[in-house]
């Protein structure tokens, strides 16, 4: 089989390009992954070097997986003598190997992420530190950090330059002590050991630098400073070094990936030839050219000018429209055109979003329509564990005698209620026929089971807050009630005091906005419907992986996947670029604009670029501004839809217009209707048609987006600039034809 007859130009050099290091900067869809299975080929069959002395390293086990299929297709039975995999597996084979050289029996355990915290609660515990103070999660993201900049905890304490900096290095040295003294490692170990194995044996070096004349290396523009100093050890003899990686695809500076490895390899490597794949296999030339809009104006990249031979294809859809309940109705809509006039399945779609809570919308739309979805890299939002605890408080306020959701709550955020008396109150209240909180409520009077002064005492807490909330239920509106539980239970420090808090707050946040819907109802009305609707929502069946399920997935977790169809959605300043990006600028705003070129490049036949008018989201509500990025594309390749121009496709109702969005308070739209009706003279009727332009003496200019007979009269449902929709008699409303 000839391994670079199939090969573009660029590709064929660098598979062909054997002596001395590379770097292969690749483009988004120009296949670097069959480049690096050629070249390794390449090296095997015709430069007849024994795969025993090649490695190939790349970061997810899905790539490494698709790396050794495409391998064992190309070489056959020979390829089981390579070695490819992730950082991790690669290093930790070596520690099985060697490890004992640095105090490592070939038997240690790795600690994953939940080990970490319970190690570094201990430590804060053997130190005497409050973990309320100190927040474990931080102080092991602080730890990682350390690691993947190759600091150890010596290192750390004598660059500290604050008290916080202090602190973590206490906690650091006794949580390493800790796991050498157990033989286990975390995953930031297997690369620090390793490289701490080569700086102290060089023998144990030369070993694996003779070993492997070739290594090969995937996504180079997501390693942090320790995998660089491995892959640069590993490299030190032959120095046949081939990175491949593109840095304008670097979107993981979170998980400590530092940009500058692959911009600075020409300089540590002076003698590096560079190759770059620019020619695109995936996209169209419309997508390409809106995408190379996007990232041509960020400073810390190499360019390039990605090409195709594909057509141009349909235009860069910007969509505008009214709320985030309509943006997802019009990605239900289209997924629907789509798949009836052109043969798109839904299967073939993704939605993509910037931040966890933007599913919520999306979620409820499809579900409401019937449309099988899957929600990669994350749990449904009415099944985040801090939605179900919110949900659960909620339900036992309504319904005191729900023992499943009263277990749920009674230990979170913690009370100094653990799982014994839990069961014994269980047990209790079982015998004595009663509910849990019945039993607690016993418990409160002294008529319950006997627990110590402390357990009692929290018993006797808990009840006391659950009962006077479920009081002061019945005078609140929803929202209000919502927020006085939050406060009251805890919950709200609790969630936030986390590492990951922020992002689970804007969850509760977003539950918040869902809540403002039935802000309409008296008080004490809002909670039954509620709940009803989010089970409704979160009691949906598992979807399976199958071509009519469309695909939700934040822009994170795209990249390295591609589908005919991409929906990208919250376009706005604050969502895309994130607002935290916005506020600290410079790299973190490039890295917002190299999501959104990631997000893009992700499409091959069609590509729609959504954004609202105005947005509920985190608990809030107002106008929202079309994100940066959407002026970046030239306008040459924009079709605009929604609001700025096409009318969205009828004949589904939207979500949004079932529901009040006017500024009478506590007033449904038929009540509504009616009070302006009888307040008003009929006045003269105009013809009036979807898509025409008018204007209303209080509201002023807007879109006609529906109308529907409403017995002798019509509604008209208008989309006014700045003001939001509003819902109008003909007869009644004063409007004027534009």
């Amino acid at each position: 089989m000839d391994v670079i007859s199939s090969l573009n130009p660029a590709q064929k050099e660098a598979v062909k390009h054997i002596e001395g290091p590379l770097l292969i900067l690749a483009g988004p869809g120009s296949g670097k992954t069959r480049v690096i299975t050629h070249r390794i080929a390449y090296l095997v069959k015709t430069c007849g070097v024994s795969p025993r002395r090649i490695m190939a390293v790349t970061f997810t086990n899905k790539a490494a997986r698709e790396m050794k299929e495409r391998l064992e297709k190309l070489l056959g039975q020979v390829a089981e003598s390579l070695t490819v995999g992730t950082f991790h597996a690669i290093c930790a084979r070596i520690l099985r190997q060697d490890g004992k050289a640095v105090g490592l029996d070939n038997n240690f355990v790795i600690y994953d992420e939940e080990d970490q915290l319970s190690l570094v609660k201990q430590c804060l515990k053997d130190l005497d530190l409050d973990p309320k103070q100190y927040n474990p999660q931080k102080i092991r993201n602080a730890i990682s950090y350390a690691k993947s900049q190759h600091m150890t905890s010596h290192k750390f304490a004598s660059e500290s330059g604050s008290y916080w900096e202090e602190v973590v290095a206490r906690i650091y040295a006794r949580y390493q002590e800790q796991l050498e003294q157990s033989n286990t490692v975390d995953f930031d170990d297997l690369l620090m050991k390793v490289v701490h194995l080569f700086e102290k044996h060089t023998d144990v070096l030369e070993k694996y630098q003779s070993r492997y004349m070739h290594l090969l290396v995937d996504e180079f523009q997501d390693t942090n400073i320790t995998q660089y100093k491995l892959i640069r050890m590993l490299g030190g003899k032959y120095r046949n070094v081939c990175v491949v990686g593109d840095p304008d695809q670097s979107i993981y500076s979170w998980r400590f990936a530092d940009i500058r490895n692959i911009l600075s390899f020409e300089k540590d490597y002076p003698d590096a030839s560079l190759i770059v794949l620019e020619q695109n296999y995936r996209s169209t030339k419309n997508i390409l050219e809106a995408a190379s809009g996007i990232i041509s104006l960020n400073s810390k990249r190499k360019p390039k000018e990605l090409w195709t031979n594909n057509l141009a294809g349909t235009p860069v859809f910007v969509v505008k429209t009214y709320s985030e309940q309509d943006e997802a109705q019009f990605v239900v809509n289209e997924i629907l055109k789509l798949s009836g006039n052109d043969g798109i399945k839904p299967g073939e779609c993704a939605v993509m979003y910037r931040t966890n809570a933007q599913s919520r919308a999306l979620e409820e739309a499809f579900m409401r329509y019937g449309l099988k979805y899957k929600l990669v890299g994350g749990t449904r939002f009415y099944q985040r564990r801090e939605i179900k605890d919110v949900i659960a408080y909620l339900r036992v306020i309504q319904n005191p005698f729900d023992n499943i959701s009263l277990a749920r709550i009674i230990k979170v955020p913690g009370r100094g209620i653990g799982q014994r008396t839990l069961s014994d109150l269980t047990n209790w209240a079982r015998e004595n026929n009663l509910s849990l909180f019945a039993a607690i409520k016993a418990v409160s009077e002294s008529t319950g089971p006997s627990f110590t002064t402390r357990i009692a005492a929290s018993l006797t807490g808990f009840y006391r807050m659950l009962n006077d909330v479920i009081v002061e239920s019945q005078q609140l509106r929803l929202v209000d009630l919502m927020d006085t539980l939050l406060e009251k239970s805890g919950y709200r420090n609790y969630i936030q005091e986390e590492e990951d808090g922020e992002e689970r707050w804007e969850n509760i946040l977003e539950l918040r906005t869902v809540a403002l819907d039935f802000d309409d109802l008296a008080p004490g009305e809002g909670l039954a419907p509620f709940l009803e609707q989010v089970s409704l929502v979160s009691d949906a069946d598992e979807i399976e992986n199958r071509d009519d399920t469309t695909t939700l997935i934040t822009l994170h977790q795209a990249k390295g996947l591609e589908f005919p169809v991409v929906f990208i959605v919250g376009m706005e300043e604050g969502l895309l670029p994130h607002r935290r990006s916005m506020e600290e600028g410079g790299d973190e705003l490039e890295e917002e604009r190299r999501l959104c070129y990631v997000g893009v490049t992700r499409a091959q036949k069609h590509i729609y670029l959504l954004h609202t008018a105005r947005r509920s989201i985190f608990g809030s509500s107002g106008e929202s501004v079309a994100s940066r990025f959407l002026g970046d594309i030239p306008e040459h390749l924009v079709e605009h839809r929604g609001l700025a121009g096409v009318v969205e496709p009828q004949g589904m109702p939207s979500a949004r217009y079932g529901r009040r969005h006017d500024e009478d308070e506590g007033i449904s739209i038929a009540a509504l209707l009616a009070k302006k009706a009888q307040a008003a003279q009929p006045r003269e009727q105009i013809d009036l048609n979807p898509g025409d332009r008018v204007r209303h003496n209080r509201f002023g200019d807007g879109q006609v987006i529906g109308i529907k007979p409403t017995g002798a009269d019509k509604e008209v449902i208008v989309a006014f600039e700045g003001v939001g929709v509003k819902k109008l008699l003909l007869s009644m409303a004063p409007l004027e034809k534009i």
